[in-house]
């Protein structure tokens, strides 16, 4: 009995030990016992779940929340997250692209350990869509258990969303990094196209842009999962181009106003702008150039509120006294912060 209680004493004091140096060494090094704990849990590195340049032709629209609390913040310290979201949301721009096929890929090697198939892809719009997706909020998904590599163990990943009838994996199958799981989709409780990556250690949600056993909130030491820098863009371009009517956020997740060649006999021409991450007071500018190189439109604001998704658009009708004239039109505009330029874009039109 006495041996054993030496035994205690002795691991009580070798953790104290450790608990004191970590906090004598935390002004040199920024350590903390919870960020050493969370550096010795061993993890595998994730990559990015969709075969697409980040920042090009896909983008992050939402990562997990890290507010405890009705709030809800992202890891960043920005709201492109919402209340009791789980996961890192990798988008394209439209179904129009979810059509043509965009993979979806394992983060790490692992064996497939569910898969789910054969629920509708169409975007949930209002409380009746959302309903029906109850009980299969994640819609057409792969879990996959990573404990067949040795830093795996306790380490699952979950992906939510894919298009249905494209999963090309079956339980028990094992995959490697990049193997092919199915396509982008919009099924389940999805309001866009995109594929949802949730990271768990344990049964617990772990954001991987700050690894496991971080503490709540947005001020904590990232600890990155990823397997290669992800740069943090709160803010950017979904999609621009020119319509002769005036847009929706709905039609624009469609795949709508894609083409580029109009006609003067068109009622309206309208540059359109569909960003994500705006704040309330961003400025936004924009101009219309005609053939000639006369600015037809002019227009300056504040925004007035923050928005995860916002459109913008400007435009001329068509009318006999000042009739569209043939030629290439061209539409730019910015988004300034703070005196930063965050999107700068231009689109051009022809018109015959």
């Amino acid at each position: 009995m006495i041996l054993r209680f030496k035994k205690y004493l002795a691991l009580f004091s070798l953790i104290l030990s450790l608990t004191v140096i970590i906090n004598v060494l935390n002004p040199k090094l920024g350590l903390t016992v919870e960020t050493w704990i969370a550096q010795t849990i061993p993890s595998p590195r994730f990559s990015p779940p969709i075969l697409c340049n980040i920042g090009e032709d896909c983008f992050i629209l939402l990562y997990p929340d890290r507010d405890p609390s009705t709030a809800a913040v992202d890891f960043g310290c920005g709201r492109q997250t919402y209340d009791g979201h789980k996961g890192t949301d990798f988008a394209i721009s439209d179904a129009g692209i979810m059509a043509y096929g965009v993979p979806v890929l394992a983060s790490a090697p692992g064996k497939v350990l569910r898969v789910r198939d054969g629920v509708e892809d169409r975007r949930v719009q209002d409380e009746f869509d959302r309903y029906a997706v109850e009980g299969s909020e994640c819609g057409n998904g792969v879990v996959i258990d990573h404990s067949i590599i040795s830093n795996g163990v306790g380490w699952e990943t979950q992906y939510c969303h894919l298009r249905q009838g494209s999963i090309e994996v079956q339980p028990g199958d094992i995959v490697d990094t990049g193997n092919v799981l199915g396509l982008v989709g919009a099924s389940g409780l999805a309001s866009f196209p995109h594929v949802h990556l949730s990271v768990r250690y344990q049964g617990q949600v772990v954001d991987p842009f700050v690894g496991p056993n971080a503490s709540s909130g947005c001020n904590v030491r990232q600890n990155s999962l990823w397997d290669r820098p992800l740069p943090y863009t709160p803010t950017g371009l979904i999609r621009a181009g020119f319509a002769t009517e005036p847009p929706n956020l709905d039609k624009l997740w469609d795949g709508e106003f894609t083409e580029t060649l109009f006609y003067t006999d068109d009622p309206a021409i309208l540059f359109w702008i569909q960003a994500y991450g705006t704040l309330s007071g961003d400025r936004v500018e924009y101009q219309l150039y005609d053939p000639r190189g006369r600015t037809v439109v002019e227009h300056q604001e504040r925004l007035d509120s923050p928005s995860r998704t916002w459109l913008g658009y400007i435009g001329k009708r068509n009318n006999p006294q000042q009739p569209l004239i043939p030629g290439t039109w061209r539409g730019e505009y910015r988004l300034i912060r703070d005196g930063k330029i965050l999107i700068d874009v231009n689109r051009d039109v022809q018109l015959q």
